[in-house]
């Protein structure tokens, strides 16, 4: 079977970063999720060329010898389950169509990190519309990826076998290196236990139920059997647009570069193993309490 690396949505901040990171110290095969530019929208229409180059063009410029072909991109609206489930269609059929059987292919690594963040301090800042869109995207269209995507992921093993991965130097004769990845971009301050200062009403809530729904598809893996494992990670502060407001308020050095959080991610999620699953990690490797 051929193992590849799935990271949704791919496009900016930390997203970005950590297909770019897979892209350049992997040989797999790696597709990324974007979402398509809204109908009513004035800015140039995305399509699947102009995501490869913003992508790729950086890393070229900088002299990375990658080759273009090993990454493909689908169109993902993460608040449309009619999106989701017709980007998980695409892959399938691009699986098809490189290896001809999906059968034939599954997902190594996968990241999902949409997320969205109002910073509600008080009991009076509550909105509903923002309340709901917070779970949508920050809960809802995780379980709905779990939903769709998770077929891809590989099929139980027989007993007292392995899995040659060919082409992939992500150390699979560890024991943690036999296990796909399943993670989910969680935060701190979903932890209830670590919740000293309050406010962020509606991100707390939707990271600590994030955080059940990890523990919960990682019951469903065991269950099931799938040399797979789901965990949540914390990535720290990253220097992005998503975190920008609170630039002024993080200790010093502690507001990472996107570069920076994708490489401590990607390092962390290789060196977890079956003892570690079903819970959250930090930058560190350290684990975030519930």
């Amino acid at each position: 079977m051929s193992p590849f690396i799935l990271v949704s949505p791919a496009t900016r901040g930390l997203s970005l970063a950590l297909i770019r990171h897979y892209l350049c110290t992997t040989s797999l095969p790696v597709f990324g999720t974007y979402r398509p530019t809204p109908s009513a929208s004035s800015e140039p229409p995305r399509t699947p060329e102009s995501v490869r180059e913003h992508i790729l063009r950086p890393l070229q410029e900088a002299g990375h010898d990658i080759d273009s072909a090993r990454l493909r991109v689908l169109p993902l609206d993460l608040m449309s389950e009619d999106s989701i489930a017709a980007a998980a269609d695409e892959l399938a059929r691009t699986l098809i169509e490189l290896y001809g059987s999906e059968a034939r292919a599954y997902v190594r690594i996968a990241f999902f990190l949409g997320g969205m963040l109002f910073p509600e301090r008080q009991p009076g800042n509550l909105v509903l519309e923002q309340l709901l869109d917070t779970f949508k995207l920050n809960t809802i269209s995780h379980m709905l990826l779990i939903k769709h995507f998770s077929r891809f992921l590989p099929p139980p093993l027989r007993s007292g076998t392995a899995r040659a991965e060919s082409g992939d130097n992500l150390n699979p004769e560890t024991e943690s290196g036999t296990l796909a990845k399943w993670v989910h971009v969680s935060a701190r301050v979903g932890s209830i236990s670590d919740n000293q200062l309050g406010g962020w009403y509606s991100y707390r809530a939707s990271k600590a139920a994030l955080n059940q729904v990890i523990r919960t598809f990682d019951l469903h893996l065991q269950a099931k059997k799938l040399p797979a494992i789901c965990v949540g990670v914390h990535p720290g502060t990253v220097k992005t647009d998503f975190s920008r407001a609170f630039w002024a308020g993080v200790p010093a050095g502690k507001l990472f570069e996107p570069e920076f959080a994708a490489g401590k991610l990607a390092e962390v999620v290789q060196r977890l193993g079956a003892a570690q699953r079903g819970r959250i990690w930090d930058w560190k490797g350290d684990e975030v309490k519930p």
